[in-house]
């Protein structure tokens, strides 16, 4: 039984090496910096963004990850200078009229943080990152910013969770009930944004590591950590003064699995509601809402149904994102630049 348990874990380390080993977010349109460090400071508040998502509900041991996010300017000029500059009563804050005025980032940086934790099973993980970003004008509407990321992901086993008919867990893999591990991890990115569109390309996990919940004993397989590519890319339309459609894509690659597609739409009325779906190839597809409830407060709630042969075997998935913003002077319900 104790070459069973081993070869247990054996297979959880073959998952990481050959699967995704960063959580999926659902509603990334409303928070790309958790999968982009180069969106730190990008807009001119401090944005604080908490996660909660619980993947495939109803079966056992389902992937649950809840985040924290905080990022902000340093030195960033406001983009509004005069007194007719704020929103006319009435009228549509992010109608035509504030997007003929749309003018590039002035130079700035930004700082930020990011708290992550994703626990799959027995299996977790635990990831802080400082991250730092500078942002400059290309032309008059068109900005484009360079960001990366430190921090340490503490990998973490909870043995008994490997209890397989209360068989004793062999000492090589149970020691103190949990065995960890903590490596050094970097992410980087580029942003291109303007009044029309964005462009982002991230990578994650970029200093690959070697994982091993065995003492490096018996087992003659590890894991390692791979990095995770991501390339984004979204367009707003205004359909009127009053709607905003905004699709987007997201292109995720992890060697040596299939290219892996995302496509969201957005449909955002004035700065107030906005509902959405979402479609992960072979995976699933999604429905989203949200709401601005004021210039300091909104919350953003999706539900995912997996496509997959889980779908018998699970409830689908839930996650909901709480935004609020400080030092928002100028009361801006909807963000400029992170749509």
């Amino acid at each position: 039984m104790n070459k069973v348990i081993i070869l247990c874990v054996s297979v959880l380390f073959a998952g990481t090496c050959y699967a995704q080993q960063k959580p999926h977010y659902t509603q990334y349109i409303l928070n790309q910096y958790i999968i982009n460090p180069a969106l730190s400071g990008i807009e001119n508040y401090v944005d604080i963004k908490l996660s909660h998502r619980h993947q495939w509900t109803g079966l056992s041991g389902s992937p649950v990850t809840t985040y924290f996010t905080i990022q902000g300017p340093i030195n960033k000029k406001d983009y509004r200078t005069t007194a007719t500059s704020f929103a006319v009563p009435g009228e549509n804050p992010r109608g035509q009229r504030y997007w003929e005025n749309y003018s590039a980032s002035e130079p700035h940086h930004g700082v930020g943080m990011q708290i992550i934790n994703d626990v799959t099973g027995p299996l977790s993980n635990l990831s802080v990152y400082g991250t730092y970003a500078y942002h400059i004008g290309l032309t008059p509407r068109t900005s484009i910013s360079a960001g990366f990321g430190a921090g340490i992901s503490r990998f973490g086993l909870k043995s008994s969770g490997l209890d397989f008919q209360n068989t004793t867990i062999d000492p090589v893999v149970y020691s103190s009930g949990y065995i960890n591990t903590t490596k050094f991890d970097m992410t980087a990115g580029l942003y291109l944004y303007s009044a029309d569109y964005f462009v982002g390309l991230s990578a994650q996990q970029i200093v690959p590591s070697r994982l091993d919940y065995s003492n490096h004993a018996i087992t003659t397989g590890t894991g390692k950590t791979v990095p995770h590519l991501f390339l984004t890319g979204g367009y707003r339309f205004l359909i009127d003064d009053d709607f905003n459609l905004i699709p987007s894509l997201m292109i995720k690659y992890i060697n040596p699995l299939p290219v892996q597609v995302e496509v969201n739409t957005k449909l955002q009325y004035r700065d107030l509601i906005w509902i959405g779906a979402s479609y992960r190839h072979k995976d699933s597809f999604a429905g989203m809402m949200g709401v601005n409830i004021s210039s300091k407060l909104n919350i953003g709630y999706s539900y995912d149904n997996s496509t997959t042969a889980l779908a018998s075997y699970n409830k689908g998935t839930h996650e909901i994102i709480l935004g609020f913003t400080l030092g928002n002077k100028y009361d801006d319900s909807c963000p400029k630049n992170v749509w």
